[in-house]
C-alpha cells in the first residue's frame, strides 16, 4: 500500500491540469487514468477546442477566463510548444439569439474588446460565411483555439517533471473516505491511500460519483471535418475565424479554420442535442445519414465549406442540467474534491481549474469564483 499526498483520479484536461498544479507546489501526486497517456475514448480529443473571453453561457465564467487565458500563455512557455493560437471569434445569430446577445452582454459586463458586424459587414470581412440579412454577429480578436492533446501532453509533461507519479490503463473500481481521514482508492493492481482525493472523471463521473446528488447526462456527439469545395486557402488562420452559428431554431453549430494542412479539412461539430449515451453504450461509428445532416446544415451557413466529407469522430459530453460545472469539496467528504459536467464548454477553462482544484486540495478553498458551480445547487429549475 502507497502513502501519497493527492490521488487524481482521471488525466484527461481537467485531471492533468490539477496533477501538474498540484505537483508544481509540492504535494505527492499519484494520478490514475484508466486508458493510456493518450486516448480518444473521453473528451480531450479532436485537435482544437474554441477559447473565447464574450461568454454567452453567463458573464459569471468571465473572470476564470481572464485568469486562464494568463495560464494558457504559461502553460505554453513552460511546455516549449504550440498549445494556443488567436485567429479571432465570431458569435452570429439573430439579435435576440443566445449566441449574440449572450456574448454582448458578457462583453459590455466586463468591457471586453469587441465589434459588432451586421450581415453585410460579416460577408465582406469573412466572405465564406453567408448569414442571413437579420442576423448579426460579435467579432472577438482574442478568441481562437487550443490544441486539446497537447494540452494534455504539456500537463503530464510538467506534472512528471515535478515528481507526480502518474499511472496508465489502470482504471479505478471504488474509492472510500476514510473515516479517521484521507481516501483510499482500488484498482485492479493494487490500493492506494493519501490525505486527498481529486475526482475528474469525465463521462465516468456517474459512476465515480454517483454519491454527489448531481442528476449527470453524457450524450453522444460528432465532429466533422470536410474539405471545402474551393480548397482550404480561404479558410486559413489570419483569414477565417472560429465561430459559432445560431440558427433561427436556435441550434448552435461551431467551427474552425483550416489548421491541419491543404488536406486536413475544416472541423465542425453541432453544440449539444446528441444522443444519450454512456461509456459503455456510445455507438463509436458515425453514419451516412449524419453526415448529410450536418453538410445541409452548413450549406445555409458556410456555403463552400461542406464540400467533402473526409473523417468524422465521436466523443461524449457529460452535462448537469442548468449545463453549469460542477467544481467543489465533495458535500459529503471534505477530503474529496470532485469536478464534472465541463462538456460542451469546458476545455477552455482546463488550466485554471487544474489551479482551483490544487487550490480546494490543499487548502480547503480558493479565491476564484466557483459559487455558480456548487453541487448542491438547485437543479429542479
Amino acid at each position: 500500500m502507497s502513502v501519497y499526498d493527492v490521488i487524481v483520479v482521471g488525466l484527461g484536461g481537467m485531471g492533468s491540469s490539477a496533477a501538474y498544479h498540484l505537483a508544481a507546489r509540492g504535494q505527492r501526486v499519484l494520478g490514475l487514468e484508466r486508458f493510456g497517456r493518450a486516448h480518444d475514448r473521453g473528451s480531450s480529443h479532436g485537435g482544437s477546442r474554441i477559447i473565447r473571453q464574450s461568454y454567452f453561457e453567463d458573464p459569471a465564467y468571465v473572470p476564470l477566463l481572464l485568469r486562464a487565458y494568463e495560464l494558457w500563455e504559461k502553460l505554453e512557455h513552460d511546455a516549449g510548444r504550440e498549445i494556443i493560437s488567436l485567429t479571432g471569434g465570431v458569435f452570429v445569430g439573430r439579435p435576440e439569439s443566445l449566441t449574440f446577445a449572450g456574448s454582448l452582454r458578457a462583453s459590455r459586463e466586463w468591457d471586453l474588446p469587441h465589434e459588432i458586424l451586421d450581415a453585410g459587414e460579416l460577408r465582406r470581412r469573412f466572405p465564406t460565411f453567408s448569414p442571413r440579412d437579420d442576423e448579426l454577429a460579435l467579432f472577438e480578436a482574442k478568441a481562437g483555439f487550443v490544441r486539446p492533446e497537447a494540452t494534455v501532453a504539456a500537463h503530464l509533461d510538467l506534472a512528471a517533471r515535478h515528481g507526480a507519479d502518474l499511472r496508465y490503463g489502470e482504471p479505478v473500481a471504488r474509492w472510500q473516505a476514510l473515516p479517521e481521514g484521507g481516501v483510499r482508492v482500488t484498482t485492479e493492481k493494487g490500493s492506494y491511500t493519501a490525505g486527498r482525493l481529486v475526482v475528474c472523471p469525465g463521462a465516468w463521473a456517474p459512476e465515480l460519483l454517483a454519491d454527489l446528488g448531481v442528476p449527470l447526462t453524457v450524450e453522444r456527439q460528432i465532429m466533422y471535418w470536410f474539405q471545402p469545395e474551393t480548397g482550404v486557402a480561404p479558410f486559413e488562420p489570419g483569414r477565417h475565424p472560429i465561430y459559432i452559428h445560431e440558427d433561427a431554431a436556435g441550434t448552435q453549430v461551431y467551427g474552425f479554420p483550416a489548421i491541419d494542412g491543404p488536406d486536413g479539412g475544416a472541423k465542425v461539430a453541432f453544440f449539444r442535442g446528441g444522443a444519450v449515451c454512456t461509456p459503455d453504450t456510445i455507438d463509436r461509428q458515425v453514419h451516412p445519414e449524419e453526415v448529410q445532416d450536418m453538410q445541409q446544415h452548413l450549406a445555409g451557413v458556410l456555403p463552400t465549406l461542406p464540400g467533402r466529407f473526409l473523417r468524422a469522430a465521436t466523443c461524449m459530453y457529460t452535462n448537469t442540467p442548468d449545463q453549469h460545472f460542477v467544481i467543489a469539496t465533495h458535500p459529503r467528504h471534505p477530503q474529496v474534491t470532485v469536478a464534472c459536467g465541463f462538456s460542451g464548454h469546458g476545455f477552455k477553462f482546463v488550466p485554471v481549474v487544474g489551479e482551483i482544484l490544487a487550490d480546494l486540495a490543499t487548502n480547503g478553498a480558493t479565491a476564484h469564483p466557483i459559487g455558480l458551480f456548487d453541487p448542491r445547487r438547485d437543479f429542479s429549475g
